[in-house]
């Protein structure tokens, strides 16, 4: 099921915020490199992918693979790390990731949720709760798409009272 249509706000949300992480990484990459974004493209994708990220606290190469990522400056420039290690020992542990790769992905999932909760705390600080009875009057707000474009500046910000004659349950528009 592709997710990234207009009717997935959510999904292109992600998506956008993700790309503008990469386009302001490439934009502070290229004013120090001058025209050589093509070079330094892959280097920027490798950064990004593992740059472990608030939300998760796990870089987005360990919530795929299920291990961490061999920096290529590591491997270049050897290591006591790198140089101890030995292929079947390597096979060894990456095997055993695997296995345990379903209990890794669980903790960003948590991790993720109470990140999202502190962001809607937040910003529900500020809402003031109103309870409507039934009977009451209230004013609606006007939009652009509301509003007379005949009527100039001087337009009404309110439409005149409505009254409530019914409640809604949580979340339905009535």
């Amino acid at each position: 099921m592709v997710t990234s249509t207009p009717f997935h706000h959510q999904a292109n949300g992600q998506k956008e915020s993700n790309n503008k992480i990469i386009v302001n990484n490439l934009k502070e990459m290229l004013d120090e490199k001058k025209g050589r974004w093509e070079e330094e493209i892959l280097f920027l994708l490798w950064e990004d992918r593992t740059t472990s990220k608030v939300a998760t606290s796990q870089t987005p190469y360990s919530l795929v693979f299920g291990t961490e990522a061999m920096i290529p400056t590591k491997v270049v420039i050897l290591t006591a790390r790198y140089l101890l290690q030995k292929k079947e020992d390597n096979n060894r542990i990456l095997t055993q990731d695997l296995d345990t790769i379903d209990e890794l992905r669980d903790l960003p999932k948590i991790r993720i949720a109470a990140h999202q909760q502190r962001i809607t705390r937040a910003y529900n600080k500020t809402i003031r709760v109103r309870r409507f009875q039934v009977g009451d009057l209230v004013l609606r707000k006007t939009f652009q798409n509301t509003k007379d474009p005949s009527a100039g500046k001087l337009v009404p910000k309110w439409e005149w009272p409505y009254l409530i004659d019914a409640e809604a349950g949580k979340g339905h528009i009535g």
